[in-house]
């Protein structure tokens, strides 16, 4: 959605294992969680801040547009996955389109 050029994005991707690593390595201990929720989910989710107004403060212009991508960024998340997913660093999906689902590794 034109936050940044390709060439910065994968700068990014090239760089996050190692600068990871360099945290692990001084000693932080790093937990990287992902919060995943379905389309149908997301939607709903959206539909409720839309006509709630106690909850369209958490809405904006660029959640509503984004939608409209769900599968660019579902391809940028497994992209994201394969380049950032190392032993020292894992991601943990958190599967939330109900609060008492479970968490699974990557």
């Amino acid at each position: 959605m034109g936050f940044c050029t390709d060439g910065q994005y994968q700068e990014f991707l090239t760089q996050v294992p190692s600068m990871e690593q360099a945290l692990v390595d001084d000693g932080t201990q790093l937990v990287e969680l992902w919060f995943s929720v379905s389309r149908a989910e997301q939607r709903t989710r959206f539909l409720i801040r839309v006509i709630d107004p106690p909850r369209q403060w958490k809405l904006s212009p660029v959640d509503l547009a984004a939608l409209e991508h769900w599968d660019d960024y579902t391809r940028a998340e497994q992209a994201m996955f394969d380049a950032t997913v190392t032993p020292a660093a894992p991601w943990t999906v958190v599967r939330s389109n109900d609060s008492a689902a479970a968490a699974s590794p990557r």
